[in-house]
Order: structure tokens, then sequence, then C-alpha cells
């Protein structure tokens, strides 16, 4: 996957140099470029933001240095323009695994007080990372590229690594235990020790049913039930 990243701190991303994506970028799987939106401003002190029309606070970023640095990206990558805003749909997993299907992004990064509207028009999606205010999308667009890279086949060790997180079926992910077996007194739950995988899987099922529903409420009440699931919550000895 081609990732171009449209930034006025290409330097905020150098988180991708290290880890699983500095080793995926190695082995060809991932190529992210940067885009300095400073570069491509006609303005003799290369400026990139002015006063709002109708006064207010804060700067707002003018659509021309946007606008070309985006016409820049699309000579080489013709993905899709997804701005990190404020307006934008909240991101999630599903929203992680139908991007991750693509073979080119373009993302947008904002700052100031927002972009000038007119620059919309080349932007084909904008996504949030929920309701609250960060100081540039530098930060909201790092964890969105990453749990989009982390999905393209390879990147992790297995695709298994992937397949039973939180959200990947709409359930909050069962508790994970390793060494040692007894810690501060408290042991290893008996089911992962037995070697029984279909008692584990079941063990599994039900706790990432009853920690959703502990937790989080609102995605609880769209999972469709199955009988072993009814079962399984009724089964006092998983």
């Amino acid at each position: 996957m081609r990732i171009s990243i449209l930034t006025l701190f290409p330097e905020m991303f150098s988180i991708f140099d290290h880890s699983i994506i500095g080793r995926a970028k190695e082995k060809g799987l991932v190529n992210l470029e940067y885009y300095n939106i400073r570069d491509y401003s006609l303005n003799k002190h290369k400026k990139v933001d002015d006063y709002p029309y109708g006064g207010g606070a804060g700067m707002v970023m003018t659509p021309q240095p946007i606008i070309d640095s985006i016409k820049a990206a699309k000579e080489k990558n013709s993905g899709k323009v997804i701005f990190l805003g404020p307006r934008g749909k909240t991101f999630n997993q599903e929203m992680a695994q139908e991007l991750s299907k693509e073979e080119n992004l373009i993302f947008l990064c904002g700052h100031y007080e927002g972009i000038d509207e007119r620059a919309y028009k080349y932007i084909d999606m904008e996504v949030s990372l929920g309701d609250f205010v960060l100081t540039g999308g530098e930060m909201a667009a790092i964890p969105v590229i990453d749990s989009v890279l982390r999905l393209i086949p390879g990147v992790l060790g297995k695709e298994e690594s992937f397949m039973d997180e939180s959200y990947s079926d709409g359930l909050l992910e069962y508790p994970q235990y390793t060494r040692p077996e007894v810690y501060e007194g408290e042991r290893v739950p008996e089911v992962l020790l037995s070697g029984h995988h279909e008692n584990i899987r079941k063990w599994r099922r039900k706790q990432s049913l009853l920690i959703t529903k502990e937790r989080r409420k609102d995605l609880y009440k769209n999972i469709q039930l199955t009988k072993e699931d009814m079962k399984i919550l009724k089964d006092d000895r998983l």
C-alpha cells in the first residue's frame, strides 16, 4: 500500500520508522511518503494560514497550499483523500478494515482552527477520532494509519494476530495471560492451562461477551447472540 501524508510537520511521522510498521516498510509491504504543505505555498514567506473572514479566534489554513499539495500527491497516488477533522465520521475498526483494502490513500492533516471550506471539494472523506480536540491532524492521522496498515497481509506475523482482537467481531477482547502461572497469589484461569482448545475457545467467547456487556453497552446491543452464546453465558464451568 502507498500512503501519502500531507502535513506541516513530516518529522512527526518518524514513529513509523520503528517496530512493526518500520519492518513492513523494510519488506516493501507499505510505502509512506510525505508532502510538506508549506513547500507548496506561493506566499513569499511560505505562509499557510490567515485570519478568518467574519472574525473569530485563531487562524485558518488557506486553500492554495492545501489544494496544490493534494494535486502533487495525486501525480503518484490515485487514492482517496482523507482529511482528519472534527466534522468527520468517527473512525472505528470497520472503517480500518475497509481502508486496508485500498492500494493507495492520501491523508491530509489540518492545523490551527481548520481549513478553508473551498479545499473540501478536493477531499473524499473526513474522519474524526472522537468528540475532543487535538492540536493538529498529525496526532489523529498516526493511530488511523497504524490501524489500517497493521491489517495488510504480512504486516503482522500471523493473520490470527488481529483476528481475535477487540472490535474485530464487534466485541472487546477477552483477558490475556502469560507466565508466571501464579503472580501475587493470583492464578491463571485453569481452563487456559487445560490444553482443551474447545473449552478455551468457549471461555474466551464468554469473557468477551461479559466484558463488552459491562464496559461497552453500545457495542453489546448490536450483537446477535447465537444459541451457543446463550448456552456459554449460562455455563458456570467456563
